[in-house]
């Protein structure tokens, strides 16, 4: 079980996916999940990703394997979570590497390759909105006050299962794929994600867009209400940006369309740094 330890000393766990050829030495694609989910989520996209790239997939302090031993009141901020993902770019020996994350995956990867640039070779943000709207909050909020009273209300599972027929998923999918997508995020601390929701909720790196340096692919849903208006600021703040929308109209497109999504990122990043 691949593990390093973080700047205030707590266990952070990463999945290490390699089927490359053995006598090469080949670059570091870091897979980074977003809101309470885990390594594990990236499960049907791996297979895609790890015949040309060393494939590493963090679990989130307090998520999946890695620790939950911190004060989750001061220790889930972007500062942390940033030098959690160097520790452990570095626990690989990547002094540089690709990064691809979704939703807020996708967030901290900008705040990632705004404050290091020389670590990021190419940024992919998968779904990935620059803040969480109030549009967004209010319905993670379902029916409570806040977005954080329904996550205690509820727990992590039921609260999974109410926000895959919300946004996330479309009326026809799998109902085993629900049922799996649910049971997994009930794994999750719910305090934890009580505190990731507090931090999601305030967070904008839309005024770093422009110090991003590294090649920029975006894949969105078509249309999709946690994204979509926010396409124009991506557009304006990032030197080198390509959008690509997919004919999905729901969030978890990297779910619903692992090779398409795979398909573009392996082309980005041979486009912008060789294969």
């Amino acid at each position: 079980m691949p593990e390093t330890q973080a700047g205030d000393g707590i266990a952070l766990h990463y999945d290490l996916h390699d089927y490359t050829d053995p006598w090469k030495k080949a670059p570091v694609l870091i897979l980074q999940h977003g809101f309470g989910r885990s390594a594990r989520f990236w499960y049907n996209i791996i297979p895609y990703l790890s015949r040309f790239y060393r494939v590493v997939c963090p679990d989130l302090r307090g998520l999946g394997q890695s620790s939950r031993g911190f004060d989750l009141a001061t220790g889930i901020t972007v500062d942390n979570y940033v030098s959690d993902l160097l520790h452990i770019a570095d626990a690989v020996g990547a002094d540089n590497f690709h990064y691809a994350g979704e939703s807020l995956g996708g967030i901290l990867g900008i705040a990632l390759s705004a404050r290091h640039p020389d670590r990021v070779r190419t940024l992919s943000l998968l779904a990935a909105p620059l803040s969480i709207s109030p549009w967004t909050q209010k319905t993670f909020a379902f029916d409570y006050p806040t977005w954080q009273d329904a996550l205690r209300s509820m727990g992590s599972k039921a609260w999974a299962s109410a926000v895959n027929t919300a946004t996330r998923f479309p009326p026809d999918t799998d109902p085993g794929l629900l049922d799996w997508y649910s049971a997994e995020m009930g794994k999750s601390d719910v305090e934890v994600m009580i505190a990731m929701s507090r931090l999601a909720a305030k967070v904008d790196v839309t005024p770093i867009l422009t110090q991003v340096r590294a090649p920029v692919l975006g894949l969105y849903p078509q249309g999709g209400r946690v994204t979509s208006e926010q396409e124009a600021a991506l557009k304006a703040g990032l030197a080198d940006f390509r959008l690509v929308h997919l004919p999905i109209a729901y969030h978890m497109i990297w779910t619903l369309a692992p090779a398409t999504c795979a398909d573009h990122i392996l082309h980005f990043m041979a486009l912008h740094a060789g294969v």
